[in-house]
């Protein structure tokens, strides 16, 4: 266990395994360890960005299509559920963790630099509407973190993406099963679907 202080803000990211589709068990598994084993520290800690702490300085800025995020989940929660410590939150990213999770601090200033930052527009919608390569893209329904909506609005624009909407997995299904999707939306691109 990397040590860092248990906060309530830190325990409510627990919430952040709920957009997998073993998510509500493996939530359950933790919060039935006992708070003081080495499991418990082991699995919280795993949470933590210490595996890809760049996600967690990037994750944000990704999304800035043309403007400054300003730590936008922090910002934009609602005070009745900031002010509930039993609601989880999801896959988000708040300046607190960087105080707070030993493997971010180092990072605290460039995260601080790129939430400040005011972004050009990252994507030329004419570009993306002059498309001339095959494209394919997995849009998950029940995806907890991506809005079905936005997959779709954004496969429109993308000349000639073919999307895959499917209801069989959740954010994670790369990783559960990576090789099926894959192969099907090479063949959604190439089309033999």
């Amino acid at each position: 266990a990397s040590g860092d202080q248990l906060s309530p803000a830190r325990l409510r990211q627990l919430g952040d395994l709920l957009g997998r589709s073993d998510g509500a068990e493996a939530v359950h598994a933790i919060l039935e360890l006992p708070p003081d084993s080495p499991a418990f520290a082991h699995d919280v800690d795993a949470i933590g960005f210490a595996r890809n702490p760049i996600y967690a300085v990037l994750h944000e800025s990704c999304y800035a299509d043309g403007h400054v995020t300003g730590w936008s989940a922090q910002r934009t929660m609602p005070d009745e559920y900031a002010a509930d410590p039993t609601l989880m939150t999801g896959e988000h990213v708040y300046p607190w963790m960087f105080d707070e999770i030993g493997t971010l601090t180092p990072l605290r200033e460039a995260a601080h630099i790129l939430a400040d930052h005011a972004w050009p527009r990252l994507y030329d919608a004419s570009a993306l509407g002059a498309n001339e390569v095959p494209a394919a893209a997995a849009v998950y329904t029940d995806d907890m973190y991506v809005e079905r909506s936005f997959s779709e609005e954004t496969a429109s624009v993308v000349r000639g993406l073919r999307p895959w909407i499917t209801s069989e997995y959740d954010h994670n299904g790369l990783r559960v099963d990576g090789a099926r999707i894959l192969d099907h939306l090479l063949d959604l691109a190439r089309g033999r679907r």
